[in-house]
């Protein structure tokens, strides 16, 4: 099986397929193409037009840091944490060649349900999956501990934001592999009324 078949829309929603961060490699998106996946991930559904989401580009030269940062809060939230526990954090934001973090930034102000922004922030994250498939590249939305730490979350904003995940963007290291997908009869019904 090809994955991310760009040859026609249709073809890349079927065999999308995210990459492994770790297995992640160079070449990655520069600067310019990251900003092109920005918007394009900007372009999705928002009730309200609020845009209740934001993305916060970990640049390489920022990645030690971002590390260093997940190790004390990890450490600081978890004293009894294990060494493999420990390096797992510090490196977290190593492995693929670019890094946005993708943040639900709700407007409590509004009349939209905060539901709904929710919803809106992580379409903005899976737009900016497709992105990257759709310009080449293999991306991987990762969430886990870090996306629920305070102290992570403070490091890119204030609540009531919210971690939606880690976007990891670069090239296939290794060969894709499929995995399993739900049996549609088990996920999808008729409404009979």
């Amino acid at each position: 099986m090809i994955f991310n078949d760009r040859t026609t829309p249709l073809s890349l929603l079927a065999t999308r397929r995210s990459g492994k961060p770790r297995e992640m490699v160079a070449p990655g998106p520069t600067p310019e193409q990251i900003d092109a996946m920005l918007a394009l991930a900007a372009r999705t559904p928002d009730h309200g037009k609020l845009a209740p989401w934001r993305f916060v580009v970990v640049p390489d030269d920022r990645r030690a840091a971002f590390n260093t940062m997940l190790a004390d809060a990890y450490r600081t939230e978890k004293p009894d944490a294990g060494r493999l526990e420990l390096d797992a954090m510090a490196s977290f934001g190593v492995p693929a060649p670019a890094l946005v973090v993708v943040l639900s930034s709700p407007r409590p102000d509004s009349h939209i349900p905060l539901w709904e922004q929710q919803m809106s922030a992580g379409a903005a994250a899976m737009n900016l999956l497709h992105a990257a498939h759709a310009m080449g590249f293999v991306a991987s939305w990762i969430t886990g501990w870090p996306s629920m730490s305070p102290t992570v979350r403070d490091a890119f904003g204030s609540d009531p934001e919210r971690v939606v995940g880690f976007v990891f963007i670069g090239t296939a290291g290794k060969p894709l592999e499929e995995r399993p997908r739900p049996d549609l009869s088990a996920v999808v019904t008729r409404w009979d009324g």
